[in-house]
């Protein structure tokens, strides 16, 4: 992959990234339950470091993070997290389920195709963090399913 091509793509990771942050701060205010709004605030911290970790590869490749991304991420985020927060708590986790098995496919697509060293460890520490994320609300959309069905 060329570099030009590399940096565009790491400019997506970069506006997703960004709009996963604002999605997942915005849901957790929406949330009525604590405990998923504390996970929700997070998942979005450990969203900002990848972030900021693209943001450093980006720039330590001499080019800036997309302005576009700067400005379109938080206010998609933002926008889909208010409206899938006032959805309740099961809406909510599958849409993020979605989102999140979505950006690990991109990953695993441009793991395959880098051969730098410490990007290829880069993307995939934040795959497994996807994972995991996906692995959590996964778990907690089936207790909630769970509730719901004896009630």
């Amino acid at each position: 992959m060329n570099e030009d091509a590399l940096i565009t793509k790491l400019n997506w990771f970069y506006s997703l990234e960004l709009q996963q942050v604002n999605l997942y701060s915005s849901q957790a205010r929406a949330m009525g339950d604590i405990y998923l709004a504390k996970t929700l605030d997070r998942i979005a911290a450990i969203e900002q470091q990848h972030v900021d970790n693209i943001a450093a590869e980006i720039r330590k490749r001499g080019a800036e993070p997309a302005k576009m991304g700067d400005v379109l991420g938080p206010i998609l985020g933002r926008l889909s997290g208010t409206l899938t927060g006032a959805m309740g708590p099961i809406t909510t986790l599958k849409v993020n389920i979605t989102l999140e098995e979505k950006a690990m496919e991109d990953y695993k697509n441009l793991i395959l195709r880098v051969g730098d060293g410490h990007l290829f460890d880069l993307l995939w520490n934040n795959l497994i963090d996807e994972d995991l994320h996906t692995a959590w609300f996964t778990n907690k959309l089936r207790e909630l399913e769970k509730i719901t069905r004896h009630h």
